[in-house]
């Protein structure tokens, strides 16, 4: 569908609800729909409907009335009655699942908007096909990797279409809104940016950003090893000071970093690791949620990809990768040392400010958590390549 195939009532909503995602880097790449919807509808009243969780994500955003939300153990009748109390015009349901689809019939919202997908049509006033150009993510099999492995397949890069972002733009242009792509935009004030660097001791210094963690599976996950060797080369060449990111679940994984980096996994909220991020020159992370928060507040990113797809869900505005120069930079021979690395490259690409660095295993991306066999896409990564990116967006950002 097009955006002149709008479905909307002739009647413009005036109260919308949004029943948004439930993962962190989901949200954030939903922003620009939302911002859209805004766009579209300047007077109406926007409430997002969002996990417990991700509340403060939305606190001062400009496409946003109201934050609803909903804790891990309520159900979808307890949803539905809350949000009957609203009093909604039209529903806009991010989610595929059926349950988010439920809750707002149980809401008896007048214009229920969702992709159709198994078990929830029915719950739905538009179930909307899947969009032109989307992309199915496909977990591969031990016996495909094995056999992409055995005759690898060149795969032609993916269009910047591709991109999860598309998927709530396109939604919204249902409505009559814009879909035309903005970069993800999160709102962290001043205050909120000195308030953070005042409670955990922060100065003025070079501050970098280190996020070795990732809670969908290792297999997002570069060698922790590589991450400190990284740290330590940038640190003696820039006499950067770096802060360590992560939640609760990834303080072992924190423990094993020297202790001159500054740690504070666990200790940060949602808003104070945003402001943090928004404190630091250049973020090197995994694929992994705070990896959007930290390019929508403006901070690049250098991240090492392995079994996702920057094309599909990269953080920034989505656009065609590209070599940081014409001869194809940060494009190695055989990776030194360690498991699965054989002959495979490794591959630096840029978008916008963001650093993307891949290997070319044929078996990546597979959206695996843990890999199968030797987990050659991020073995084949070296520290060197890393570093040369943390250093080209540094020089970029100056």
């Amino acid at each position: 569908m097009s955006q002149s195939t709008a479905i909307v009532s002739p009647t413009a909503p005036r109260r919308i609800l949004v029943r948004g995602v439930n993962w962190l880097g989901d949200a954030v790449m939903s922003t620009p729909a939302l911002l859209r919807l805004r766009g579209k509808f300047p007077q109406a009243h926007i409430a997002l409907l969002t996990p417990e969780k991700l509340r403060d994500l939305w606190l001062k955003h400009p496409a946003v009335n109201e934050t609803l939300t909903f804790a891990d153990g309520d159900s979808p009748f307890a949803v539905g009655r809350k949000l009957r109390a609203g009093k909604f015009d039209l529903a806009l349901v991010l989610p595929n699942s059926p349950r988010s689809a439920l809750e707002v019939w149980l809401a008896r919202i007048p214009q229920r908007i969702g992709y159709a997908r198994p078990w929830r049509n029915w719950f739905l006033t538009h179930a909307v096909p899947t969009r032109p150009g989307h992309v199915f993510m496909h977990k591969r099999s031990v016996a495909e990797i094995n056999e992409l492995i055995r005759q690898p397949v060149k795969a032609s890069p993916l269009p910047p279409s591709a991109h999860q972002m598309h998927e709530y733009l396109h939604l919204v242009s249902l409505l009559g809104a814009s879909a035309e792509p903005l970069a993800p935009r999160l709102e962290i004030g001043e205050d909120e940016v000195q308030a953070a660097k005042r409670k955990f001791g922060l100065t003025d210094g070079l501050l970098f950003g280190l996020n070795p963690g990732a809670e969908y599976g290792p297999a997002k996950r570069w060698p922790v090893d590589r991450f400190i060797a990284a740290a330590k080369e940038i640190q003696q060449r820039t006499n950067c000071t770096w802060i360590i990111f992560g939640g609760k679940g990834d303080l072992t994984l924190a423990g094993q970093i020297e202790s001159e980096i500054q740690n504070l996994v666990g200790q940060t909220t949602l808003r104070e690791l945003c402001a943090l991020f928004k404190c630091c020159r250049v973020v090197l992370t995994n694929d992994t949620g705070p990896m959007h928060l930290a390019a929508a507040v403006g901070t690049p990113v250098v991240v090492p990809f392995g079994s996702t797809s920057p094309e599909l869900t990269g953080p920034g505005l989505p656009s065609p990768l590209r070599h940081p120069s014409p001869a194809g930079a940060g494009e190695g021979g055989p990776a030194s040392a360690g498991p699965g690395e054989g002959s495979w490259r490794k591959l630096t690409f840029r978008s916008g400010p963001h650093a993307f660095i891949k290997s070319d295993a044929p078996c990546s991306p597979c959206f695996l958590r843990e890999c199968p066999i030797d987990f050659r896409c991020m073995q084949g990564i070296g520290v060197e390549c890393v570093v040369e990116a943390v250093l080209q967006t540094l020089a970029q950002v100056r």
